[in-house]
């Protein structure tokens, strides 16, 4: 929403002047004069009082018409982990199966209450948590390519095999000695230009690509671990380091279509509905009446709508390509003010 608090704007203001970090995420600005948007640690040349305005979201700001800056990128810059963070992670990363203690990170001088408090509002849950996903993720794989329960639970740092069985059946759904016969669904983190967004992927594809602010993400997950019989832990295999890449591409103007696998449950109709989407070539648009005329089923307009909205992967799957008949944009997960976003910039790349 738009900040109205005559304080709070005069607080901003002073840190957008002062590049105070500690602010970072907590509003972006619009400047009037040059129709684009900040964070507080732009490195521009600072607007004048009266030719801002301050805002709490993307999507708000996006809506009044402001383009993201160049220089701070704000809705990448905004949702980045601070230097501690990345440090920690960094920690996890070199020691696996290790669990990474609160002493562990003090003597790498860190402080775990602000990494603590990072992780539950950026992920939602501690970073405690968070590593012992991780490791948990690794001991899955290890177990799926035979090793035994008892060398991957001493393996992964836990004292004893009734502790390792009981978290690994809590978070997997399973005990360790029925790995093989059970999936799990990777769940990990990205910055784009439009703004954080959640990945997941199987053993075969990615599954989901959604902004963190779509509206029933939460009913979104359950669905997708109903339809999978998988829970969702944090970790990354080869599919999201390749989703990552590509999408990086793709908002550097670099790659106009994906190639990374997909994992998509669904109706057969569904699946033709997102086949469909795929075949819209980059910086072009199919009405809803195209979409059905394309997949043969000329009176399934409303079907196909429907479909559309129940796509789980955004912009791989490109349902932002599809309009009214009328040319108007019609209903997004992400947000019309995105939808526009990502028409204009595939338009661009394509001149």
């Amino acid at each position: 929403m738009i900040v109205e608090n005559k304080i709070d704007i005069d607080r901003y203001y002073k840190a957008l002047v002062e590049r105070d970090e500690s602010y970072l995420g907590s509003f972006y600005v619009g400047v009037k004069t040059t129709g684009i948007f900040c964070v507080s640690i732009c490195r521009a040349r600072k607007p004048k009082r009266e030719n801002v305005e301050f805002f709490t979201d993307v999507n708000t700001v996006l809506k009044h018409g402001y383009r993201p800056c160049k220089v701070c990128k704000p809705t990448e810059n905004a949702y980045q982990p601070p230097a501690t963070v990345i440090q920690a992670i960094e920690l996890l990363k070199q020691h696996p199966k290790e669990k990474i203690s609160d002493y562990m990170l003090r003597e790498a001088g860190l402080r775990p209450e602000k990494i603590r408090r990072w992780f539950k509002k950026h992920y939602g849950l501690t970073f405690q948590a968070y590593q012992r996903m991780i490791r948990l993720n690794t001991a899955y794989q290890e177990l799926k390519n035979g090793n035994s329960v008892t060398n991957t639970a001493f393996d992964s740092g836990y004292e004893s095999l009734s502790g390792f069985s009981y978290t690994f059946k809590k978070l997997v759904g399973s005990s360790p000695d029925q790995a093989n016969n059970q999936n799990i669904i990777l769940i990990t983190r990205m910055t784009t230009p439009l703004g954080p967004m959640y990945a997941c992927a199987t053993e075969k594809g990615i599954c989901l690509l959604e902004f963190t602010d779509r509206r029933m993400l939460e009913t979104e997950f359950k669905d997708l671990q109903k339809r999978l019989k998988a829970n969702i832990i944090a970790g990354e295999n080869e599919y999201l380091t390749q989703l990552k890449k590509e999408l990086q591409e793709y908002f550097e103007g670099k790659r106009q279509t994906f190639t990374v696998p997909l994992h998509t449950p669904g109706t057969d109709f569904q699946n033709t509905v997102w086949s469909a989407l795929q075949s819209i070539p980059y910086g072009s648009t199919r009405s809803y009446t195209q979409q059905a005329i394309h997949i043969g089923n000329p009176k399934a307009v409303r079907a196909v709508a429907s479909a559309n909205g129940h796509n789980r992967i955004a912009i791989v799957i490109p349902c932002h390509r599809v309009i009214g008949s009328d040319g108007n944009l019609r209903g997004y997960a992400g947000g019309l003010e995105r939808k526009r976003w990502l028409l204009e910039h595939e338009g661009k790349k394509r001149e």
